[in-house]
This record gives C-alpha cells, sequence and structure tokens, in this order.
C-alpha cells in the first residue's frame, strides 16, 4: 500500500512528540528513564529491523558523524555515553514542542522523501529551528518506519 501525505504529517508528530516524551521522562525520572523512553520511540518509528538506518544527526561530527545503528542513535538523542563521549542529549535538552514546515515531499508506493524545517521548542520558550530530511518505508506490517534521518543547523552567511 502506498504511503501517504497524511501518513506522513502523522510521522512528523509522532517524530516531534518522542522528543517532548524523552525529555520529560529525563527531568521526571533521570537518564535510565529517558533511555527506556527513547529505545521505545527508536522501535517504533526507525527501521533498524529492515537495515542500518541513514542517521546524521545535528551536532555530530569527526568519525561519529553518521549513525546507522540504533546504539549510535539512543546515544545521540540521551548522551551520557562513554562510546559517543561529544553527545550532549538532544534530546533532553527541556523540549515541549515540535512543528515541522513542509518544502517538499517525494513518494512512490512504500517509500517517501520528506524536506523542510523542524522547529522544536524547549520549556522556556526558546525554538530551535533545523534542516531535516526524513526517508520513510513501509515494512511488512504496514508500519511507516524512518530510514533516512539527516538534520543539520541553517546556514548562516
Amino acid at each position: 500500500m502506498p504511503i501517504t501525505s497524511t501518513e506522513i504529517d502523522a510521522a512528523l508528530t509522532a517524530w516531534g512528540n518522542g522528543k517532548v516524551a524523552i525529555s520529560k521522562a529525563f527531568e521526571d525520572g533521570g537518564i535510565d528513564a529517558a533511555r527506556q523512553v527513547a529505545s521505545a520511540h527508536l522501535d517504533a518509528n526507525y527501521g533498524y529491523g529492515l537495515g542500518p538506518v541513514l542517521f546524521k544527526p545535528t551536532m555530530a561530527s569527526g568519525e561519529q558523524t553518521f549513525r546507522p545503528t540504533k546504539e549510535g542513535a539512543l546515544a545521540y538523542f540521551c548522551g551520557h555515553s562513554a562510546e559517543y563521549p561529544l553527545d550532549r542529549g538532544f534530546a533532553i535538552q527541556g523540549w515541549r514542542a515540535m512543528e515541522s514546515v513542509t518544502c517538499a515531499e517525494f513518494i512512490e508506493g512504500d517509500v517517501a522523501m520528506w524536506m523542510g524545517w523542524v522547529i522544536l521548542t524547549d520549556k522556556d520558550g526558546k525554538a530551535t529551528k533545523v534542516d531535516k530530511s526524513f526517508g520513510y518505508k513501509k515494512d511488512a506490517d504496514g508500519v511507516l518506519r524512518i530510514v533516512l534521518h539527516h538534520s543539520s543547523l541553517p546556514y548562516q552567511p
């Protein structure tokens, strides 16, 4: 069954809600609670069961720029990892809301790509805007999975 724009919108909302849930889990229960919520979020939304996920986080560099494994994504979202010592924990920054602004999407059967801005707002009302690209594929059960996640800060000339 082909992917629809409505499914992409729902996937973007689920991604944003996941960041808010991870932040709140960290505030309420510490790093172990945040890791548990983040792991469940990765399992529910990302396609690690399909193969490597092409994940390039916003603030990653050097040999750890790309994160094709769940462990690398979990470290990026939660920090506190000896294997990824530069990660501060993107998803534990006190996020309270997410808005997405679509530039374009491409849908071909059970594969789709989305590009636009994601604006995350923290508990103090400060907004962070990032350039985002997501690639999606439906798994055997028809669940939309993120198989490409590329993020960068907007260019500042």
